[in-house]
């Protein structure tokens, strides 16, 4: 799965109680939206993936597309950019710290 699927896919399950709901907030069908989840949003035609992204508050951040910003990531790094050099050091540490759990292979 591409990353810009797993951003919407996550964005629909923390904004939304359902793709359906989703759907019918976004104007488009169902079956499409059930589709791009399915097979990838890049394979969506570019209005869809537009509207999309645009519902759900999600920007490219680069020229590729390659990588993407949601509302809350947005939100965290201009937070993270006001912070003095010791904040930051402690931000990294945490997120070391909760990255290195997440990734954990179960031993």
């Amino acid at each position: 799965m591409d990353n810009l699927t797993k951003i919407v896919r996550t964005e629909i399950d923390r904004q939304y109680k359902s793709v359906r709901q989703f759907a019918f907030a976004v104007d488009i069908p169902l079956s499409t939206i059930n589709s791009a989840l399915h097979s990838g949003i890049g394979g969506s035609s570019f209005d869809t993936v537009l509207k999309i992204c645009k519902t759900l508050g999600i920007q490219s951040i680069t020229e590729d597309a390659s990588a993407y910003l949601t509302e809350d990531t947005q939100k965290m790094l201009d937070q993270y950019a006001q912070l003095d050099d010791y904040g930051r050091h402690t931000v990294s540490t945490v997120l070391q710290v909760e990255y290195d759990r997440c990734t954990k292979q179960a031993d």
